[in-house]
């Protein structure tokens, strides 16, 4: 099931939040399981996975990470954790765990913010203009956004360990 054609919206890496709120609460109203008291067991089981389906894909929507996976994932262009990453970014990631190996937390939280909003930054007009014509080259873009952003949340995730 794409998740997209279920709420009816543009098959992007931003969702409109606005759009998707509001399809939210429409296919609640429709396939919650309580309006479905009466009907029969094979109608309780569909209406129960499609609720499922509606809560999943909000949960994607509503996290732009996901939301972005999710777009490149329907692309065939997630690769797991066989993505080949650009020399300099790792560079400046072993500093970053060299500098969380010598325990400077802070450090590498205001590092981490730092890389975080510049890669958003850069990102953002590429998001933002996203078409169907929207280039191969973009969507490599993309991918790369979501893989940098993946491996700094990553180390950000051992900061509260």
């Amino acid at each position: 099931m794409n998740y997209f054609e279920l709420f009816e919206l543009p098959e992007a890496p931003l969702v409109n939040k606005s759009d998707l709120s509001r399809r939210y609460f429409e296919l609640q109203k429709k396939f919650h399981p309580d309006y479905f008291t009466d009907a029969t067991e094979a109608e309780k089981e569909e209406v129960l996975e499609m609720s499922s389906a509606v809560n999943k894909a909000f949960v994607i929507f509503k996290n732009e990470q996901k939301t972005i996976e999710y777009f490149l994932q329907l692309r065939g262009m997630v690769e797991d954790e066989k993505y080949k990453l650009s020399p300099d970014f790792l560079m400046e990631m072993m500093e970053i765990n060299e500098m969380l190996d010598e325990d400077n937390r802070h450090l590498v939280k205001k590092k981490i913010d730092e890389m975080g909003n510049k890669m958003e930054t850069e990102i953002r007009s590429v998001l933002a203009s996203f078409s169907s014509e929207t280039s191969a080259s973009d969507l490599e873009i993309i991918k790369d956004y979501y893989y940098k952003k993946k491996y700094l949340n990553r180390i950000l995730d051992r900061l509260v360990d």
